[in-house]
C-alpha cells in the first residue's frame, strides 16, 4: 500500500518537473537513474531516499523541505483546498508557453499591486 507522505511527494516531484519543463528522461539522466524509477517515483509506488530527495531539490531548484510543504502531522495532504496549491496546479496544466508568460505578467502585476495596498 502506498504510504500518504510517498505519494505527496511524488506528486510534487511531477509538478515541479512540469514547471521547469522536463521530462522524465531529463531528471532520470541527470539523477543517474531509468525514466521508470521517475516514473514510480512520481505517483508514489517507490520512496524516495533521502539522498536522491536532496539531489532532485537541487535539480529542481527549491528547498528538500518543499517536497514537504502541506503535509499534516498524521502525514495527510493538507492542500487540497489551498488557492495557492490549485493556481500552481492549474498553470501547470496549461501546454501553451506564450499563454504562461502572459498569465504571469498578469500575476506579477496583480501580486505587486496587492502587496503595495498591504504595506
Amino acid at each position: 500500500m502506498k504510504h500518504p507522505v510517498d505519494i505527496h511527494v511524488g506528486q510534487t516531484l511531477k509538478q515541479l518537473r512540469k514547471l521547469r519543463g522536463l521530462s522524465q528522461s531529463e531528471v532520470a539522466g541527470k539523477l543517474d537513474v531509468s525514466f521508470q524509477q521517475i516514473q514510480k517515483y512520481e505517483v508514489g509506488a517507490n520512496r524516495i531516499a533521502a539522498s536522491r530527495l536532496f539531489e532532485l531539490s537541487k535539480i529542481l531548484g527549491v528547498p528538500a523541505s518543499h517536497f514537504f510543504a502541506g503535509i499534516n502531522d498524521e502525514g495527510n495532504d493538507t492542500d487540497r483546498n489551498n488557492p495557492d496549491v490549485i493556481i500552481m496546479k492549474a498553470l501547470a496544466a496549461i501546454k501553451d508557453h506564450d499563454l504562461k508568460l502572459r498569465l504571469m505578467s498578469y500575476v506579477t502585476h496583480f501580486a505587486g499591486e496587492a502587496n503595495a495596498r498591504t504595506t
